[in-house]
């Protein structure tokens, strides 16, 4: 895979991730040249082009430096619910039900990573998987997000429930999400972009959510939505 851009190629950096290879412009870019000293210092394989031979190499725009990286390795949902017992935190889960647009899947791991969430569960189907535009999209947090990719949403649910995590979709025209209680453990269900939630993940939920619409359009982007939800979870959990 390959990932371009400063912010990721950072970040990239800074988990420790196994990068094969970094390609950048000699462009006098002081960011770009720290970063380019930084991989030579861990060992890592630097090319750097003329602006001539990288853009004969680059098949988009992008800002002067690129990654090749091995594919994104997702974790499992243990690791997730092991990961807030590390942090000695009760359990934050996003789990994200049919989003296709790489673009709102990495906006919401952005969001999910700056807020603390422990881990982010995706479907193995219908769904975007963690590809290059996630990473862009993404800041390059999703190298620091767990990430748990699941072959049936319904049976994971039901497990994290038996696991004593409350499981809470956003879908309109529900109870109002501030009149929820999130300082116990809490899944937020974020649906697809067209259809929302599926009807099989939310007969199984523990609440279904909204938020107050006051405008003449009644709903918002899915990462917008799940970012408002993502941060009253913090809100409660920092009174």
């Amino acid at each position: 895979m390959i990932v371009d851009g400063i912010n990721v190629v950072r970040e990239l950096l800074n988990a420790d991730c196994w990068i094969d290879k970094i390609v950048a412009e000699d462009n006098g870019n002081r960011d770009i040249l720290s970063l380019v000293d930084r991989a030579r210092a861990k060992g890592i394989k630097v090319e750097v082009l003329s602006k001539v031979d990288y853009d004969k190499r680059v098949k988009t725009k992008n800002q002067g430096i690129m990654a090749y990286v091995p594919n994104f390795k997702y974790c499992e949902v243990k690791d997730i619910l092991l990961e807030a017992k590390r942090r000695e935190e009760k359990p934050f889960i996003v789990i994200l039900d049919g989003i296709s647009d790489p673009h709102n899947l990495g906006a919401i791991i952005r969001t999910s990573e700056c807020a603390g969430v422990h881990g982010v569960i995706i479907p193995g189907n219908r769904a975007c998987e963690v590809t290059d535009t996630v990473y862009r999209t993404s800041a390059g947090a999703v190298t620091h997000m767990k990430v748990a990719m699941v072959t049936n949403l319904t049976r994971t649910i039901k497990e994290l429930k038996e696991q004593g995590v409350w499981i809470y979709a956003l879908e309109a025209g529900n109870k109002k999400l501030y009149k929820a209680d999130f300082t116990y453990p809490t899944a937020l269900v974020i649906g697809s972009e067209g259809k929302g939630v599926s009807r099989l993940v939310r007969e199984n939920v523990d609440e279904v959510l909204s938020l107050d619409m006051f405008g003449k359009v009644n709903s918002l982007n899915a990462s917008n939505a799940g970012a408002i939800a993502i941060y009253e979870v913090v809100r409660q959990r920092s009174r």
